[in-house]
């Protein structure tokens, strides 16, 4: 018989047993043409403890000090993901209304902007965000291939250009990618102090195999290898980042990451795609952030996607990289056990956010109850 953590299986009681499922949900969306339906979340506000309140402002400018600014790409690929980490974020947010989302757009996905704004402004009515476009001609010539091919899409480059393409007035932002949930006050993680003029900090794991996110020929070379040489290298996922704006700029930081893509595509020294190159750049000078802030690798490897459990310890935010989507392993009635902890931030019409009838919660227990033993 299977088994899983401790850990694991006190967080899966605890979502299903203590999620509070909201009532009466109304369905919205699709009717421009986009092929997009999702619910209305509902309608989140700050607690009496939030320093700042913004509920009587028509408009949250987005240079506001108060707000914890968030950063995410929106396109149609992944917009039920993204979707997802928002609900989750605002549902366990102390302050949800002081918090700023910043959907970073592809300029060429088949829906546009507009489309896009109209839709995360329907399923969030009282959201504060806002819409930029990233010109993917920026950075299309420098995309080399990947073991996997969604990893060549030019949005996972967004990341590279936050400092360019946000106001300048934003000088800290916290980066989350489109496929995981947030299940804690991310006031916490935005709380993270970068000490030694750091400009980034994540979660890293310093037992993972370094060398594995590089060919032979880079570490065979004596003179690109040496970018390690004074630094203690240390594996860090990109998919959750608090990032100093402001150091980033004055560092240059886009244009260093640039120039080891450059190199890649002469001498291919690595084989994924967005990720190798903020390693080269940043591992072992980041903050490190306690892992319970990036569970990541839920969607299993790059290549089949397989279940994985959690990792040790407590559990913060649960991060589906790999190929396996958790919206997709439910649609086809094949998920993974963990799927069913991203299920109740779901928001998309087609699914079985809709039903929150206690049968629900009582046949996903069921159907877990023999794993959990």
């Amino acid at each position: 018989m299977r088994s899983i953590s401790h850990a694991t299986a006190v967080l899966l009681l605890h979502f299903l047993l203590t999620a509070t499922f909201c009532v009466g949900i109304r369905t919205i969306g699709g009717g421009d043409g986009s092929g997009f339906g999702f619910s209305e979340a509902p309608d989140y506000r700050n607690g009496v403890e939030c320093p700042v309140s913004v509920t009587n402002r028509q408009v949250v400018s987005s240079c506001d000090p108060s707000l914890v600014q968030v950063a995410m790409t929106l396109d149609s690929e992944y917009l039920r993901g993204s979707i997802a980490a928002v609900h989750s974020v605002l549902r366990h947010a102390s302050c949800p209304e002081n918090i700023f989302f910043h959907f970073i757009a592809a300029e060429f996905d088949p829906a546009s902007p507009r489309v896009l704004s109209k839709l995360v402004r329907s399923t969030f009515p009282s959201l504060n965000f806002k819409i930029y476009i990233f010109r993917e001609d920026s950075v299309i010539n420098l995309i080399s291939s990947s073991i996997r091919q969604a990893l060549e899409n030019p949005l996972n480059y967004a990341r590279n250009y936050l400092g360019d393409i946000l106001d300048l007035c934003v000088d800290r932002v916290i980066y989350l990618d489109s496929d995981l949930v947030v299940v804690d006050d991310i006031l916490k993680l935005w709380s993270t102090t970068l000490t030694n003029s750091r400009v980034i900090g994540a979660p890293e794991y310093c037992h993972a195999n370094f060398t594995k996110y590089f060919t032979d020929g880079f570490w065979f070379d004596p003179v690109i290898s040496r970018v390690f040489q004074s630094r203690k290298p240390c594996y860090f996922n990109t998919g959750v980042m608090v990032m100093d704006l402001v150091r980033w700029r004055e560092g240059n930081y886009r244009k260093r990451i640039e120039n080891w893509m450059e190199i890649q595509k002469k001498r291919r020294i690595y084989e994924l795609g967005s990720l190798p190159p903020f390693l080269l750049v940043f591992a072992g000078n980041v903050e490190a952030i306690d892992h319970r802030w990036n569970q990541h690798g839920l969607g299993g490897d790059n290549i089949r996607g397989s279940c994985r459990s959690l990792h040790p310890g407590p559990v913060s935010l649960l991060h589906w990289s790999g190929k396996g989507k958790p919206w997709v392993r439910l649609d086809a009635r094949k998920p993974c056990p963990l799927d069913h902890l991203w299920e109740p931030y779901d928001l998309y019409k087609g699914s079985l956010v809709k039903d929150r009838s206690s049968s629900t919660t009582t046949s996903i227990f069921l159907g877990f109850s023999s794993y959990l033993l």
